[in-house]
């Protein structure tokens, strides 16, 4: 992990008529690392991951990205400068097959005639890339990946999500409560994917309620706290505990 930012914000606004959803929002993520982002509810988190995620645009404050200031307008563009978002509905379709989820938007096409004018799909090629993206996040569980995404379990179907954000996003990756409907043993495995992405040098953005998962997979954490940042905890510094203090107001959190 880098202690360089790979993206910042500083003093992000959002005002909802007059609920203040963020106050003046901080925010760093280093190159390479596994952010958690925690708060209570309607401390104004979500917000904050749609202003990075580009579904909301901020009233006012900062976003940089490798130190430059951009403008993420839409999700199109958060995807332009290498962004991807894992919502918790995953946004899968589940009648079509893994490649067809993986490549939906980004479809490849033959070379030559037969892609530029008969518009003709790659198939061949995208089945590999999708396997081969599977393949190096460990999801060998999954036999055939020509198969619908309605037959596989739900830990299958988050690793597919965080595969195709892992496919294109070659900066940041946003996940949202990616283990809230699975069981132990396929969190486990989204917890390991979690890993292996860092591995590979891309930073990550984990918004999660389980505090077990958040300490077992996080190099730093932020504490949201009524619409601003908090704190930025180090996990191997404090406890769980801890962390649901300060998020909930029953510690005061002293700077220094």
């Amino acid at each position: 992990m880098s202690s360089d930012p790979v993206m910042t914000a500083e003093g992000l606004r959002k005002n909802y008529g007059r609920v203040v959803a963020m106050d003046g929002v901080d925010f760093d993520l280093r190159a390479g690392e596994v952010l958690a982002v925690i708060g209570d509810n309607g401390a104004g988190k979500s917000t904050l991951i749609k202003a990075l995620s580009g579904a909301v645009m901020p009233d006012s404050g900062t976003i940089t990205m490798d130190g430059r200031e951009v403008r993420i307008a839409n999700t199109k563009a958060a995807r332009a400068l290498g962004i991807e978002t894992v919502y918790q509905d995953l946004a899968l379709s589940p009648s079509l097959s893994i490649t067809e989820n993986i490549f939906m938007g980004r479809e490849l096409r033959k070379g030559g005639v037969m892609g530029s004018v008969l518009r003709m799909l790659d198939q061949e090629r995208m089945n590999r890339a999708a396997w081969d993206e599977l393949r190096e996040l460990g999801l060998m569980t999954i036999q055939d990946i020509r198969q619908p995404v309605e037959t596989l379990s739900g830990g299958q179907r988050q690793g597919v999500a965080v595969a195709r954000a892992a496919a294109f996003g070659s900066k940041v990756i946003i996940l949202d409560e990616p283990t809230a409907a699975l069981g132990v043993k396929e969190s486990r495995q989204v917890l390991q994917i979690i890993r292996d992405i860092r591995d590979r040098g891309i930073s990550i953005i984990l918004i999660s309620h389980s505090m077990p998962h958040v300490f077992d997979v996080a190099d730093r954490i932020h504490v949201h706290r009524l619409g601003r940042r908090l704190c930025v905890l180090d996990p191997a510094q404090c406890s769980p505990a801890d962390a649901v203090g300060y998020m909930t107001g029953a510690i005061e959190f002293q700077p220094g």
